[in-house]
Order: C-alpha cells, then structure tokens, then sequence
C-alpha cells in the first residue's frame, strides 16, 4: 500500500438526507494516495449517494470533503477536472469506434489524443485489439473495461468506479479484477463501491464496512477478519434441530447462531470444531448433513457487525437496480456531471 501524510481524500461528518431517510449518517474517512480504497455493503446501505457527494455530483446536507487539497463543496468545478468517474451505467454512441469516443470523452478536459494515443488507453484496460469496434459491439465486461478507460482519459488524481462488475459472469469479473489491478499498480488511487465481499477482500488495501448510511468499520480486511476472532465457518444441518445455545459449548466454538434452514458456527480450530460437532451429534442421536467449513472473510465481519448476511436476495436488487438506471442515467461529459 503506497501512503503519505496527506491523504487524497479526507471527509468529515458527511451526511445526506431525503426527507425522514438519513442515507449517509455523519461518516468520516481519509483515503491515501495509491490504493485502493473499498466501500463494502449491501444494496442501499448509502454507498452510491457516498460516492456521489465525493465526486461532486450530489451535494450533501453536511460535512466537509476535499479531493487533492481542494475543497468538493460549494463549486465542484475544479475537482472534477482531477477525478475519474466510471459509473453504473455509461450511455456511448453506438456507431462510434472505441478510439474515436476515448478522443471525444478526452476533448472534453481539452485533451486531444492521437489515435496511438487513444489506441494506449484501451490497451491499460486490455481493448486494443477492439480500437476499430463499435461500441454496440462490446460484451458487457468490454464494456465495462470501455468505461473505466473513459475514467482514466483526464489522467486523474483518483477514479471512481461504482460497483463495477455488477451484471458481470464470474469470469468477465475476475478479468475486470485485474485491470483495476493494473490501474493500482500505476499509482492512481483507486476508490470503488461493491457489494461482493469477496471483491473487496482481494482488490483492497482497506475497506469501509458500510451499512444503514454509517460506516461499521474501517481497516485492512485481514486485520477485519483477525479481529473476529475465528478463522473459519461451519454450516451444517441438523436432523432432529436443537437451540442453537446447545452448540455454542463445542470444542474450538466462539458462536453459533441459526441459519436458514441450519446453523453457522464460528470456530477458532475447524478441525476440533468438526470433531466436537461430530462428537456431539452421536451422544443425541442427532444426523449432521450438508456440512461445510470455509475459512472466514469480510461477509463473517459485517454478519458480525450487522446481525445479518448479504444474501442472493441483496445481489439480485443491485443487479436489478444496475439494470434500471441505463434508462435514466448518462455519463455527464466535461467533468463527470449525470
């Protein structure tokens, strides 16, 4: 992780009302110049309106935020011209060549790229060889590749990127893992909204655990998993079900909570866990079905935190809420206005 004295983002008590709903609650952050900076929660835990007020889009009820040294609120102007902002929907025209839109969304800041140019910003997000494609003609991870070179025409201080792989198959988001790698690796600051804790824990250096518009915790996802105390979880199934009290006395146990249809257990020792589960079903004539153990991640912090999961149910809204804003969202050209 690079780091210097003075981050590139710091806010303070940043908060966001829409009449009774307090969508951004008094949440403070500082972001270091370098990494990549993660804001991790459910669907409508206030992490868009977030990156709006930070980007200069949506101008908050309170609190401060400066970008760079400079001051977002009250004229955004000038911040705009520093930052990238890839967003959950990008409206292009369809007929045009990839080179050609990176030279227009680049004309925009009054910078004019030669083809070559042009040509060097799709290869960052691995899009050369599609430079003589028209948009339309794009998969939807090349797409999204697409927009996050859009991000990165003004060379910012720091890009933006709000849930990215939403929509995206398993494989078209791992791919799209990598070039916000290699993004990072050139030393932009990188901050990014996701609701996929599996995302957050392998693209970044520190994450903000959102949700209900606060901020839960904020810290490295290791030392947010270590914390816990645990270092894995047991799902299983009991056939006949007992309290779930019953199991917290188990060998390496330090919780257990009902789950669905079964049961959750965290466990210091997975294997002891195991064994005393085992243990413990032959003394009561119990059947353990469906057992799985993996090791523990940032869903066990904020289920720990939260007293509930991201669940299928969570992921489909995103995804659906994804889908419907094409039809009312456009990228605001000239300083990433929507």
């Amino acid at each position: 992780m690079h780091t210097q004295s003075e981050p590139v983002i710091r806010v303070t008590e940043l908060t966001k009302r829409y009449g009774d709903l307090v969508a951004v609650n008094g949440i403070s952050f500082e972001v270091q110049r370098g990494e990549v900076f993660g804001i991790l929660g459910p669907n409508g835990a206030g992490k868009t309106t977030t990156l709006e007020m930070v980007e200069g889009l949506r101008q908050p009820d309170a609190g401060e935020i400066a970008v760079d040294g400079l001051p977002v609120w009250p004229n955004p102007r000038d911040v705009k011209q520093r930052i990238g902002v890839q967003l959950q929907a990008t409206a292009l025209f369809d007929y045009q060549r990839l080179h050609e839109i990176i030279y227009i969304f680049g004309s925009c800041y009054g910078i004019h790229r030669c083809r070559d140019e042009c040509v060097a910003l799709l290869d960052r997000v691995g899009l050369s060889e599609k430079a003589e494609a028209f948009a339309n003609e794009l998969s939807g991870g090349q797409a999204q590749r697409l927009s996050i070179a859009l991000a990165l025409v003004n060379d910012p201080v720091v890009t933006f990127l709000d849930e990215p792989t939403t929509g995206l198959d398993p494989r078209a988001r791992r791919a799209l893992w990598e070039v916000i790698g290699e993004i990072s690796r050139d030393d932009t600051t990188v901050v990014l909204t996701t609701h996929y804790m599996e995302e957050a824990e392998h693209l970044c250096d520190r994450v903000a655990v959102m949700d209900l518009g606060s901020i839960m915790a904020l810290d490295v996802p290791r030392v947010l998993i270590t914390q816990l105390g645990a270092e894995a979880t047991l799902r299983f199934n009991l056939s006949p079900g007992v309290e779930a009290d019953a199991l917290c006395a188990l060998d390496g146990a330090t919780a257990c909570r009902r789950a669905d249809e079964g049961y959750e257990l965290a466990a210091t020792d997975a294997q002891r866990a195991v064994v005393s589960l085992l243990d413990f079903a032959r003394a009561h004539d119990l059947r353990v079905q469906h057992l799985d153990v993996k090791g523990a991640d940032l869903e066990d912090v904020f289920l720990d935190m939260t007293g509930r999961k991201l669940t299928d149910e969570d992921e489909e809204a995103a995804a659906l809420a994804a889908a419907s804003s094409k039809k009312r969202r456009r990228f605001g050209l000239g300083g990433g206005g929507r």
